[in-house]
């Protein structure tokens, strides 16, 4: 989504309302969050939206993206809040011969999160299709990616073939690069 870097639009301030919907969605969505939010999002802060091409909307608190989104679909977290609160996403690992492929800005194939250095949640606590995961690295200490589970993480075990993850953000993509001043 952001492989390119580019340059975001105009700031325009929130108003209050708007503030109080975007915090409830994200604690919706992000259940693990809701004792941080105050943390993330101070209450009596300023949150600026800022548009981004093909109808991204970044929402950043200062010069900090907290969070973004296409259109109306789900909120994504930045990567610099999922490694303040690594404990607040799902998380998904995968093997050190995939973190170039990610890096780089390729789809998560399901080899990379079922081959011995990858780790993928308990059948207890299995991740269904369509949620925001954070992916970490084998060896490494923080998330490289955040993405879009393509399919349930017990069929990503059986099937194997394909698609896991689709990429949204990136380690040294375009949004991770973007300055706001």
């Amino acid at each position: 989504m952001f492989k390119k870097g580019f340059t975001g639009t105009q700031k325009t301030k929130l108003k209050s309302s708007v503030q109080r919907a975007l915090r409830t969605k994200i604690t919706d969505q992000f259940p693990l969050l809701t004792p941080h939010i105050d943390e993330l999002i101070p209450k009596k802060s300023q949150l600026d939206l800022i548009k981004a091409p093909d109808r991204i909307s970044l929402y950043a608190l200062g010069t900090d993206i907290l969070f973004f989104q296409h259109h109306d679909d789900a909120l994504f977290p930045h990567l610099r809040v999922v490694h303040r609160f690594p404990q607040c996403f799902p998380t998904l690992q995968i093997d050190r011969g995939a973190i170039r492929f990610v890096l780089s800005g390729a789809q998560l194939m399901c080899p990379g999160l079922t081959s011995p250095g990858a780790r993928l949640p308990e059948r207890e606590r299995e991740v269904k299709a369509g949620t925001v995961v954070a992916i970490g690295a084998e060896g490494k200490g923080e998330a490289c990616m955040v993405g879009l589970l393509k399919m349930d993480t017990e069929a990503i075990k059986s099937v194997n073939k394909g698609v896991g993850v689709e990429t949204v953000h990136y380690l040294g993509d375009g949004l991770w690069r973007l300055d706001v001043d």
